[in-house]
């Protein structure tokens, strides 16, 4: 098994980097007033659409950025490969495992997610700061892990049947389904696709670390598959992701652009129940 999350039960906060992701959905800009009001001392703030998503592209709702911007916000972040960073947002989030892919993805590999959020690290005591601080500048030189990135062209293939890949959408069961759909403008999922509502994975308000998630991930997809996870926009699919490393899911990848990425080409193909 691969240690993704952390509890605070286990942390080590000496000689780490932090990273506040933050976020609220129905308030754009609450989780950087959040962040100025107070956060982990020393942390920076990273921002779901203006650091980790590149909100001038059409590929899906939360575009990746690209390499070269990931590799500034790295540099401006005063980020080295071999650095131990610890990322939290306000528990039970998707949005510090989206920050947690993003630093997979550039060979940040001694990372880890906070599993139960900003209230719980001051509840254990450690020091909180409402000023934020310019990091020392580094030059440092992404490793990207193309492993566990799956462009729209494989997704194609992997319907077409031709990577052996399965399918793992992270939506609610009736998104899924196409009983609603709340925000893209086709219901249905990418054919061939399973479902694990990523809200399963959470307990109490964090990540749930139990061995009973991984007994239930097992009951969908199986330890040797190789797995493309995928939800609405990338975002919520991340969480995901990282639970199936969690649980020692060797072979997984992530569809940035996810379903609303695949629905908005010429030629879409989706499914329903």
């Amino acid at each position: 098994m691969s240690e993704v999350f952390k509890s605070i039960k286990d942390v080590e906060i000496h000689d780490v980097k932090w990273i506040d992701a933050r976020l609220s959905l129905q308030e754009s800009d609450a989780g950087r007033k959040n962040f100025e009001e107070g956060h982990i001392k020393g942390a920076l703030y990273w921002d779901l659409e203006d650091d980790l998503s590149d909100m001038t592209k059409n590929t899906g709702r939360h575009p990746l950025p690209d390499k070269q911007t990931l590799t500034e916000l790295f540099r401006k972040s005063g980020l080295e490969l071999d650095d131990r960073i610890l990322i939290y947002d306000d528990g039970g989030s998707p949005f510090a495992a989206r920050a947690w892919w993003i630093l997979q993805y550039g060979g940040f590999k001694n990372s880890f997610i906070i599993s139960e959020g900003f209230r719980a690290l001051t509840e254990m005591g450690v020091p909180i700061s409402g000023k934020a601080e310019v990091p020392n500048r580094s030059s440092v030189d992404p490793v990207w892990d193309e492993t566990i990135f799956a462009p729209r062209e494989f997704i194609e293939q992997t319907v077409e049947g031709k990577t052996g890949n399965v399918l793992l959408d992270a939506r609610s069961a009736e998104r899924y389904r196409g009983e609603v759909e709340p925000i893209d403008p086709i219901a249905g999922h990418i054919p061939g696709a399973l479902n694990f509502d990523w809200e399963r994975l959470k307990k109490d308000g964090s990540f749930n670390l139990d061995a009973d998630v991984g007994q239930q991930l097992s009951q969908v997809v199986q330890h040797d598959d190789e797995v493309v996870v995928y939800c609405g926009s990338g975002v919520t699919a991340a969480p995901l992701f990282a639970m199936l490393k969690q649980n020692g899911y060797n072979n997984v990848k992530l569809y940035v652009g996810s379903y609303s990425d695949w629905i908005s080409r010429e030629v879409i193909e989706v499914e329903k129940g």
